[in-house]
């Protein structure tokens, strides 16, 4: 009951986090973009309200670690999208180093929803 009840208050408070963000954007965080940037800025913010709300749904592991897997895939591109304006380079070593943290991530946990151990 406990468990259940930490898990739904995270829920909330993460999308009342994202909600925040979205309608009420941080100024200095929107000035230097063009609208075409501030505009991908939304749209991921929106992928990012479906992933978690498919995490939610998800009816078995496997859907929630594709989603998990795509969270990590958005977050190398919002990094790449930070890039541009700011001019940069260290997102682009953020977003490389979560690619591969990524990668290497979803191949053990296929591995853990096979069966399998690491060492096979």
């Amino acid at each position: 009951m406990m468990k259940t009840l930490r898990y739904f208050l995270g829920m909330i408070l993460l999308l009342a986090a994202l909600l925040l963000v979205s309608l009420y954007p941080l100024p200095s965080l929107l000035n230097w973009q063009s609208p075409f940037l501030a505009h991908c800025f939304f749209i991921f913010m929106l992928c990012f309200l479906i992933c978690i709300i498919r995490i939610i749904i998800g009816p078995t592991s496997a859907d929630r670690a594709v989603v998990i897997n795509t969270l990590g895939i958005f977050i190398v591109g919002f990094c790449a999208i930070l890039s541009i304006p700011t001019g940069r380079d260290w997102y682009l070593d953020i977003a490389i180093a979560w690619a591969l943290q990524s990668f290497v991530g979803a191949l053990a946990f296929a591995k853990y929803l096979e069966g399998r151990g690491f060492d096979e």
